[in-house]
């Protein structure tokens, strides 16, 4: 299959593309910058110069394709909104280019925009407006299924870990040493679902290749973790104490990241495993924290 890849050097979608070309798929892929296209060159896929505000280009690379993953977004926490909205645009347009054609259109979306208060979230429950403005963009594209795109949504946790890894962990190991503490919220007992890029790379390449239209998946190897488990980790591995924070010192105290810390947000994937037949098999966050991954 030729595969069309937005991000295709960002920290998800460079593993997208590695796990898409091993599996024996062509690929081109979305790049702003002439040395992300000799990168992409080596990975030995083609680059397509371009970002995610050329809409022409956009649906250029969908037409010429297969099937698409879109895994770019402009993480500009200064103005979501904008960022969300450049994101709606852009999969509008590459619902546009595969429309009528029952190709599959994969995107990147986010177990954040789920809002299941006291309760694990899973595959059936929609996207809640209510939890950002990425939301409609994961509406409209399981909408398109009833023109012809096979849509499906990949909802990755607020944690995808791994080698490179400049997240949400990064943030806090990088607070953390400023600081001289690993701090959580209160009593830390909120839960943060987590998966490994590399595991998350192969979801995405299994729905491109089996996931039926209007699905939405879960990337989510672990259902919650503590986040004090994840402060205690960092607290280790930085030689640092350990210590809470009171939800209204969180921001002052963790920076941007003291708003979503607290977040408890626990989702499961069962539905997902049992669809496309996704396995995680990668090492769980506490495992690449205790390996030094995010010590320096």
């Amino acid at each position: 299959m030729h595969v069309f890849v937005t991000g295709a050097t960002g920290y998800i979608g460079s593993a997208v593309v590695r796990e898409l070309i091993d599996a024996g798929h062509q690929v081109t892929g979305l790049t702003r910058s002439e040395a992300s296209a000799e990168a992409l060159t080596l990975a030995g896929a083609t680059p397509l110069r371009g970002s995610l505000t050329d809409l022409d280009i956009l649906a250029a690379g969908a037409s010429a394709a297969d099937g698409v993953v879109h895994t770019a977004f402009i993480h500009d926490f200064a103005d979501f909104a904008a960022a969300a909205e450049t994101d709606l645009h852009a999969v509008r347009a590459l619902g546009a280019a595969v429309e009528g054609s029952d190709r599959p259109l994969v995107i990147a979306s986010g177990i954040a925009g789920v809002l299941t208060p006291g309760r694990v979230s899973d595959e059936t429950d929609p996207a809640d407006p209510l939890a950002g403005p990425r939301a409609a963009t994961e509406q409209e594209l399981l909408a398109m299924s009833d023109r012809g795109v096979r849509a499906s949504a990949v909802r990755l946790p607020p944690t995808v870990h791994g080698a490179g890894d400049h997240g949400f962990v990064h943030a806090l190991a990088t607070t953390a040493r400023e600081h001289g503490v690993s701090a959580y919220i209160g009593d830390g007992a909120n839960r943060w679902p987590a998966v490994h890029r590399l595991d998350a790379a192969r979801l995405f390449r299994l729905a491109l290749e089996n996931a039926p239209a209007g699905s939405r998946l879960h990337a989510v190897a672990e259902e919650g973790i503590p986040f004090r488990l994840i402060a205690e980790a960092l607290g280790r591995q930085l030689d640092i104490e350990v210590s809470s924070v009171s939800a209204e010192d969180a921001a002052e105290h963790l920076g941007w990241i003291g708003y979503v810390a607290g977040l408890d947000n626990p989702a499961k994937s069962e539905i997902t495993r049992g669809l496309v037949g996704w396995q995680p098999e990668r090492p769980t966050v506490l495992d690449d924290i205790d390996a030094g991954l995010y010590s320096h």
